[in-house]
């Protein structure tokens, strides 16, 4: 096989790869410099010469004229009398160059030559996605749903690169059929074997950011900064938003006439709730509207410890925990706070930590998340209601509940 014809061949893998025919000559010396160092011992004294507009390759050995009989290394040295078949006018001492046809190298080295080269061809694609994708980084991307499988949905692109998005970064409400096309944000990018993996989230806060850099043109022009996000997925959201123009209504502009520019990235999170909040560098303003839409009366702040007392009227506690405590964790977690929520005017109400002699703290840790601090606000509930916003058995609440009804009953 002509050295041409052999190139050609291997073009094939070019266009199937969308590589440039200059990386593909690269990648072919690399490959051809292997085989010469497997079949001579050595590559440095051979010239390969590539022509990437004609195809063409040249592989020149060089050697030193050594006298008959003095001979040492074969792939460095040839005799006289061997040079003056290449040319009769050779001398003692004179280099000679002598072109190595690929057929010499013999019909295993020349399949080698072709294996080494598609796995040279994979590795390079694989590090050009890798790239592609590490750039993405955070950014919306949107593929097609390929096949689901038990633990994550399997997701191809218009250029059949693989994505995969693990069931814990999907929303709970989402169901997938083959076909779907899919939104969600580039999560990480990972090398594994040479291979990339991409993970895709719907679930990441940057997710909900990026659907509204997409949808409000003040948030994408960067007249509407988002300052955080965070998010129980599917469920409910807080969205802290801030402008430098006093003319601009953050809230407003971000939730439009009735709802109508937040609606589209409400349905794409499958409902999700989403408050959307005024940022303040005030943080007793900002506990205050991050417990919306529960009317906050007073703060006590310990600053040292991270952590607020809030004070509200019994009719707005349950507003300010919310539905399985999502809105208490979420101020929570926007602020940085540990936000506990006292009663007003029930200042007999003992914390619960005052019964750790009886309950055991983890019990104590799970009723605190979802912002039943207090011996009262734990019996105001019903042990059904309990049972379904916490993670505790029921036979666990039934005993919570004895132990505070005998200091209080």
């Amino acid at each position: 096989m002509e050295n041409i014809d052999l190139i050609n061949s291997f073009s094939e893998f070019k266009d199937n790869k969308l590589i440039d025919r200059v990386t593909l000559m690269a990648i072919l010396e690399d490959v051809f410099r292997n085989a010469l160092k497997k079949r001579f011992g050595q590559d440095d004294n051979f010239d390969i010469i590539i022509n990437p507009d004609k195809g063409d390759l040249e592989i020149w050995r060089n050697r030193i004229v050594v006298a008959d009989g003095e001979v040492e290394d074969d792939n460095q040295e040839i005799s006289l009398t061997e040079a003056r078949k290449i040319e009769p006018d050779f001398e003692v001492g004179e280099d000679v160059s002598e072109e190595v046809k690929l057929i010499d190298l013999g019909r295993r080295a020349i399949l080698a030559l072709r294996q080494n080269l598609i796995s040279k061809i994979h590795e390079h694609d694989n590090t050009n996605i890798y790239k592609q994708f590490k750039d993405l980084e955070g950014e919306i991307y949107t593929a097609e749903v390929h096949h689901i499988r038990h633990r994550a949905a399997i997701l191809l692109d218009d250029e059949g690169n693989e994505l995969v998005m693990p069931k814990d970064r999907q929303i709970p409400s989402d169901f997938f059929r083959k076909g779907d096309n899919v939104r969600g944000v580039i999560e990480s990018v990972e090398l594994k074997g040479n291979k990339p993996t991409i993970i895709m989230s719907r679930t990441a806060p940057e997710f909900l950011e990026k659907l509204f850099e997409q949808e409000i043109p003040e948030v994408f022009d960067g007249l509407i900064t988002i300052k955080k996000v965070v998010r129980v997925p599917g469920e409910k959201a807080k969205v802290a938003v801030d402008s430098y123009d006093d003319r601009i209504d953050p809230v407003g502009a971000c939730v439009g006439m009735k709802g109508s520019r937040i609606h589209g990235i409400v349905r794409e999170l499958g409902n999700e709730n989403i408050d959307v909040i005024n940022y303040t560098n005030n943080i007793q303003l900002l506990i205050t509207r991050a417990l919306s839409p529960a009317k906050v009366m007073s703060i006590k702040m310990d600053e040292e410890n991270k952590r607020a007392q809030v004070t509200l009227k019994p009719e707005e506690v349950s507003k300010a925990i919310g539905r399985g405590g999502h809105n208490i964790r979420l101020a929570g977690q926007l602020t940085g706070y540990e936000i506990d929520v006292y009663r007003d005017g029930e200042e007999e109400d003992v914390e619960l930590r005052e019964f750790s002699d009886e309950i055991e703290s983890w019990i104590i840790d799970e009723l605190s998340r979802i912002g039943l601090d207090t011996a009262k606000s734990v019996l105001e509930k019903d042990v059904d209601d309990l049972v379904k916003i916490t993670d505790l058995e029921e036979e666990t609440i039934v005993e919570v509940i004895r132990i505070l009804k005998e200091e209080f009953e």
